[in-house]
């Protein structure tokens, strides 16, 4: 079984709705892997309960490798400890098989915002305590948003969104004020001025948006933030099959083309092993529940 996988269509189960970080990702790599495979490669939305809907089905399926699980931070490290029942545990029931990307954060507004800085939104913000609204897509992007609000002293309502395309959509149609949003989806959007970036929330300014800066320009030192994107397979899933998903996929990320596509969409490129990416998530657990609960925030 090991030699021959894939030998008919594989599944990449992305638990958001279409046109969020995960899921752009899963159709630039799921095209690359079709042809590697010469197999289909279907792309399918699962979207709901910040990711666990569709993840939770995931480990459902059959461990054999044909359905997999595309996601970010939130529905594997951020949701066990903000969600009072969870369905399945991600980090028992899913075996990882790689760390995929990073994609930093870009903050962003509704061009009818005042506000041009991320100085002059938290001004804004302050002289309108309960005026803004943040949406928020996942709990990651909660998070953040309770990590800006406790480090600038903004005084924004945050709102629930299913998913990052959801809550990006709401900033451009003014139904909210303000998201951060991973760059990958929100470049197109910042480049036809539906929304303003006034900061970005990596280490450094990001070469597809090297107009914003950083949150350490902005004032905000210290803090840097945004999303990784991981694949998982069902737990009881072969070793030698996750070992050639693993390949797979790392190999369809370090394709030339990809890679240069990903990076101009300001998302930094991992690719690694399914135990060193087993060793990076019990890390992210810690650093989240530290976050958590300096935040305040408490499962729902």
């Amino acid at each position: 079984m090991g030699v021959r996988f894939p030998s008919k269509t594989v599944r990449i189960v992305v638990p958001f709705a279409a046109g969020g970080v995960s899921d752009v990702l899963a159709r630039t790599l799921g095209q690359r892997l079709s042809e590697m495979w010469k197999q289909p490669v279907v792309i399918e939305n699962k979207p709901g309960a910040d990711g666990n809907l569709g993840a939770d089905q995931v480990t459902r399926a059959q461990p054999d490798g044909y359905t997999v699980l595309l996601v970010d931070t939130s529905t594997i490290t951020i949701s066990p400890m903000l969600m009072a029942r969870m369905t399945y545990d991600p980090l028992k029931d899913l075996l990882p098989v790689s760390l995929l990307t990073f994609s930093p954060y870009g903050l962003v507004v509704n061009p009818s915002v005042p506000a041009k800085t991320f100085k002059e939104l938290v001004a804004y913000g302050q002289a309108h305590p309960g005026q803004l609204n943040f949406s928020a897509g996942t709990m990651g992007h909660k998070l953040a948003a309770a990590q800006l609000k406790a480090a600038s002293g903004v005084a924004w309502v945050t709102v629930p969104y299913r998913g990052g395309a959801a809550a990006l959509n709401a900033v451009v149609a003014g139904e909210a004020d303000v998201t951060v949003v991973g760059l990958m989806s929100a470049l197109s959007q910042m480049q036809g001025g539906r929304v303003r970036a006034v900061a970005v929330t990596g280490a450094a300014r990001s070469s597809a948006a090297p107009e914003a800066p950083t949150l350490a320009e902005a004032g905000v030192p210290n803090l840097t933030m945004g999303s990784w994107q991981g694949v998982f397979a069902p737990r009881g899933t072969p070793s030698a099959v996750v070992q050639k998903l693993n390949a797979s996929f790392v190999g369809a990320l370090n394709d030339p083309a990809i890679k240069a596509k990903l990076a101009a969409q300001g998302t930094d490129v991992i690719g690694d092993t399914p135990e060193s990416f087993r060793v990076f998530l019990a890390n992210d657990v810690k650093r989240w529940k530290a976050v958590a609960t300096e935040a305040g925030i408490q499962p729902e």
